[in-house]
């Protein structure tokens, strides 16, 4: 009986659920759908690489600490006699020295542009070899044959419009090398998105590598013994030195790197699908809700022929049931539709994936259901457990919405102590000395007062929404009167959907005050600090010496700085160590070029030998002017240096730590010191914008430059944030739209709830359109209800970032009264179009009909 009366009130209610049942669709559909998204990446990429893997690779030795290799660094090479060594191991058929790097880049000599992507997939350049698992296959022309010939991959090649006899440019650290195109190789699986180019094995070894070297050793067995076995054998037989890794070893850790280059997109995609979910339980909590106030009645005559409580309850929750189990069906099938968006997304910033070969695994369905049902059931389950608890005779005396306006003491005090409580957190984390902790914080502040102000939702929609409507009745009449009125009719119904809406934009605020809070720091530390006038940064090669002179015969540029930069560890007086960037620059660089504020110590010492620090990093290691660090460099370089001068929080440069170009040389050679940036100040007098025009003429042969004055660098910033801002705008987007199916679906079961209330007003004389407009304007008053409280929360989270971070980089704090003013305004439009349909089925009421409903 549970389940037929539970079928028949769904089915008989099904289009006052039609609205929830979206709400869990796009929740679970962005859940499977970045789900789907991985599994297919990965499975791409892991067939990729087991399709082309060598039984072992014989790799350089591991480098120290994971040291990750820099612009322009020389990359890590095994001998070449190496080769003969791993053929001789008992069961290697095939060994192939192998030349490989990634920090070169491909140009266009007749457009100066560079081929291949600009961000993302790497550009790999290498030798020509034929292997028994060769990724690519030559299709058109042939292999390259001398030091003049390239060959270059299908895609990249098509993307640049180049073919067969086009000149391509080889740029690295050593210098510019023409060639010609020869061949043209096609992938034989998938295309990661990279762009490949093959020299003859001689010319990749001394262009790329300065030496006759490779790095790797590719070996392919005889079918006679394991990998595991010639792995064994080749270890013996070369001793520790070097790593050798199996086939399956070289794609655990290829597919490791690709996942954890897709984590940042999977695990946003994944937290704002928990936050369209969590938006969604509102509306199932108002409908349910709603919906059981509307069958009060019938639940009482259940009660009164013998029904129980639990009966009752698990027919509520059996609907709730058959909603989540519907919706994630629906949510799963949608989600398949979101992969092959995101793989749309993937390949036009340079991945190839084909949106054919979707990998749907077990876990999307796990996932997809464990999502929409559990949300939809614990959603359910309040008003579910509110209609248990309806005496029968009660519910048959009284068949109209029950009195939700008694003073509900246990919310009121849980909804102060948690809202007071992650305000106090706030507090302490803008107050804290440490960013961490500051973090840590501002996380659980963070969670306590969107909590809080979810449970204190309904009492505050009382004070609130009568100020907000205060003018209505004096600019509407009757029936602004009535729209105030009905919103404040039901507080709880009220605040749970205004909470949907408040959550949305309380991230829309809290970024945008972040965002902007970031943008105005950068740009007052530039105006503070920055000395000259133009910053050319080198790339993924590094800055040349021939791009330094070309800087410096530009007409109009008095001086000329370099700065070098390379990672170290540093082995502090306690015994502990810690990474750190560190950059070489010489006397001019505090002096002319940049002001850097000065804790303790003098920036004149780190000329005569000294390190300068950050004060974050003497804080975080109780490090003073004085004290001894040993500095570990890459290749084994070491040096002694002494804490000379602490610089201030409120730095450019953050905690980088620096040296003059004569103490760094002392430890690491000139050419293992890549150049990363170029910094130059223009002749005074000199006409500031031309000299800028000049100066990019003149490296326009180097496209992977990037040229900027300072007003050009504020705007690098501001676009680098805005991409990140655009990304949750769009994200959040989601939430907002669930918010707004809320509010349509709370006005349109409002309007059916009070068919009989409508009826009245009509026969009584107030017209369609006013009651059409009074049902606008309570959607508008609830909107900025919504709106009001996330505007509060938002600046409360954002300015509590910003006093986090404040000596991070965030010096200043900005509050972009545009974006709350447009906030605000697109919360009335909210509200009218969230009322257009509701209002207009209030307004085609037959009134009789209406009057008779019962």
């Amino acid at each position: 009986m549970l389940l037929r009366t539970s079928l028949r009130s769904f089915f008989a209610h099904k289009g006052r659920m039609a609205l929830s049942l979206i709400a869990v669709v796009l929740s679970v559909a962005f859940v499977s759908g970045t789900l789907v998204f991985s599994n297919t990446a990965t499975s791409t990429f892991s067939k990729l690489f087991a399709a082309t893997a060598s039984d072992i690779s014989v790799q350089p030795p591991k480098p120290a600490d994971d040291e990750e290799p820099q612009a322009g660094d020389k990359p890590a090479t095994v001998p070449a006699p190496l080769a003969q060594q791993v053929a001789s191991v008992p069961g290697v058929k095939t060994a192939i020295g192998q030349v490989m790097v990634g920090n070169a880049i491909l140009v266009n000599p007749a457009t100066n542009k560079l081929v291949g992507p600009t961000s993302g997939a790497p550009t790999l350049v290498g030798n020509w070899t034929d292997t028994p698992r060769n990724p690519v296959k030559i299709t058109s022309g042939h292999v390259p044959r001398n030091s003049g010939e390239l060959v270059l991959d299908a895609d990249t090649a098509k993307k640049a419009g180049l073919g067969i006899g086009d000149k391509v440019r080889v740029d690295n650290a050593t210098g510019q090398h023409p060639y010609t195109i020869a061949g043209i190789a096609t992938f034989t699986t998938t295309n990661p998105g990279a762009a490949l180019a093959f020299l003859d094995t001689a010319t990749a070894q001394q262009v790329l590598l300065g030496e006759q070297a490779y790095t790797s050793v590719e070996a392919f067995g005889d079918g006679s013994r394991s990998n595991d076995r010639l792995k064994a054998d080749a270890l013996a037989e070369l001793g520790s030195r070097y790593q050798v890794k199996t086939a399956a070893e070289q794609k655990a850790d290829n597919t490791k790197a690709i996942g954890s280059g897709l984590d940042f997109m999977k695990y946003a995609m994944l937290g704002f699908a928990g936050i369209s979910l969590i938006v969604g339980g509102f509306l199932i909590i108002n409908t349910f809700s709603m919906l059981v106030a509307q069958r009060t009645r019938e639940i009482g005559l259940l009660r009164a022929i013998g029904g129980s409580r639990r009966q009752v309850n698990g027919s509520v929750l059996v609907e709730a049931l058959i909603l989540g189990v519907l919706g994630s069906t629906l949510g799963v099938a949608v989600g398949l539709g979101v992969a092959v968006g995101l793989i749309k997304l993937m390949n036009a910033i340079g991945m190839d994936l084909k949106a054919s070969d979707l990998e749907v695994g077990p876990d999307v369905f796990v996932a997809g259901y464990a999502v929409g049902i559990l949300i939809t059931v614990v959603a359910a389950w309040i008003p579910a457990r509110r209609a248990s608890r309806i005496a029968p005779m009660a519910a048959l005396r009284d068949h109209g919405t029950p009195a939700e306006a008694r003073s509900n003491l246990v919310r009121t005090v849980l909804g102060v102590l948690l809202t007071g409580g992650g305000a106090g957190l706030l507090v302490l984390a803008g107050t804290a000395d440490r960013a961490g902790t500051g973090g840590q914080l501002l996380g659980l502040g963070l969670l306590l007062t969107l909590i809080g102000f979810v449970v204190l939702g309904p009492l505050l929609a009382t004070v609130v929404i009568k100020v907000l409507g205060a003018l209505l009745p004096a600019l509407f009449g009757p029936s602004g009167k009535l729209a105030q009125r009905n919103a404040m009719r039901n507080p709880r119904r009220t605040g749970a959907t205004a909470a949907a809406l408040m959550i949305g934009l309380a991230l829309v605020i809290g970024s945008s005050v972040f965002s902007s809070s970031a943008v105005s720091s950068a740009s007052a530390q530039i105006d503070r600090s920055v000395g000259v006038d133009y910053i050319v940064s080198g790339g993924r090669t590094g800055a040349t010496p021939e791009m330094v002179d070309a800087v410096k015969r530009t007409p109009g540029i008095d001086h000329v700085t370099t700065e070098r930069d390379l990672d170290a560890r540093f082995q502090l007086p306690d015994g502990k160590t810690a990474r750190a960037g560190i950059a070489a620059v010489p006397p001019a660089f505090f002096s002319t070029d940049f002001r850097l504020p000065v804790k303790s110590g003098a920036v004149e010492s780190i000329g005569r030998g000294s390190l300068g620090i950050g004060e974050g990093f003497a804080t975080d290691h109780h490090l003073v002017v004085g004290d001894s660090i040993t500095v570990h460099y890459a290749g084994g370089h070491t040096q002694v240096l002494p804490v000379g001068v602490v610089f201030g929080k409120d730095s450019l440069y953050g905690d980088a730590s620096f040296v003059d170009f004569a103490t760094m040389a002392k430890a690491v050679p000139v050419a293992g010191q890549p150049v990363d940036r170029i910094y130059a100040k223009a002749v005074s007098g000199a006409d500031v914008g031309r000299t800028l025009t000049a100066l990019q003429d003149a490296l326009q042969q180097y496209p992977q430059l990037t040229v900027k004055d300072q007003a050009g660098y504020k705007e690098l910033v501001q676009s680098q944030v805005n991409t990140l801002l655009y990304l949750i705008y769009g994200l959040v987007g989601l939430s907002i739209t669930v918010a707004v199916l809320g509010v349509v679906n709370t006005l349109a079961l409002s309007v059916v709830e009070r068919t009989r209330e409508i009826g009245l007003l009509r026969a009584i004389g107030i017209s369609r359109r006013q009651l059409r407009r009074m049902i606008r304007l309570e959607s508008v008053v609830i909107a900025l209800f919504g709106a009001v409280l996330g505007t509060g929360l938002g600046l409360a989270w954002g300015v509590t970032a910003q006093r986090v971070l404040r000596d991070q980089g965030l010096g200043t704090l900005s509050v972009p009264t545009t974006t709350i003013v447009v906030t605000l305004v697109s919360s009335v439009v909210i509200g009218l179009v969230a009322a257009l349909v509701p209002a207009f089925r209030a307004g085609r009421m037959n009134v009789l009909a209406a009057i008779a409903t019962d």
